[in-house]
């Protein structure tokens, strides 16, 4: 199993002490611990950890305000912790990116579940943002090849299959990609 990085954030000592604790006895690695909203915001852009188990009621900063604040830099996984289930406090919680809601006392029984869905979700909202860079670049490869299909068409008067089978020959014969090609011609 890869160790997780989690940070937890709880203003009280006890509270943070067993979390720790509970964490560490299922394998996940704690990277730091914060006692209000500020220093959870500092500490999740310091450790970049996967999970952020955190209070809502805190001095400082509540819980929403520093979830809010580290999802608009960061991609990981925000479980909240709360005395409270007021249907406000979850509307307000979903509204800052939140991944998953326990209300306290939590036993381990709830948490570990609890923890193995939020990273479950982010590990899928990270495949699908690695996706969608790679859909991003394979676009820019194919707009470049495009346009240089397009100054062959018109330098060598070849149509546009011609344009393209004489790229893809070049490629293979160079051995470069055709996009590496195609940025050659057009910097040409």
């Amino acid at each position: 199993m890869s160790r997780y990085k989690i940070l937890v954030v709880d203003d009280e000592p006890i509270i943070r002490m067993d979390l720790t604790e509970i964490l560490q006895r299922e394998g996940y690695e704690v990277v730091a611990e914060a006692k209000n909203g500020e220093e959870a915001v500092e500490l999740a852009y310091r450790h970049k950890p996967d999970l952020v188990i955190m209070d809502v009621k805190m001095p400082v900063m509540n819980g929403i305000k520093a979830a809010d604040i580290i999802r608009k830099f960061s991609h990981t996984s925000i479980l909240l912790l709360t005395a409270y289930s007021h249907r406000e406090l979850i509307q307000e919680a979903r509204q800052s990116g939140v991944t998953a809601y326990l209300v306290k006392p939590v036993s381990e029984e709830d948490l570990i579940p609890a923890i193995e869905i939020a990273l479950s979700q982010r590990d899928r909202v990270s495949s699908l943002q690695q996706d969608i860079e790679d859909l991003k670049q394979k676009m820019e490869e194919r707009k470049i090849v495009e346009r240089a299909k397009g100054k062959l068409m018109s330098t060598l008067q070849l149509g546009e299959e011609e344009a393209y089978k004489w790229l893809q020959r070049q490629s293979m014969e160079s051995r470069v990609s055709m996009a590496k090609l195609a940025q050659e011609l057009l910097n040409a």
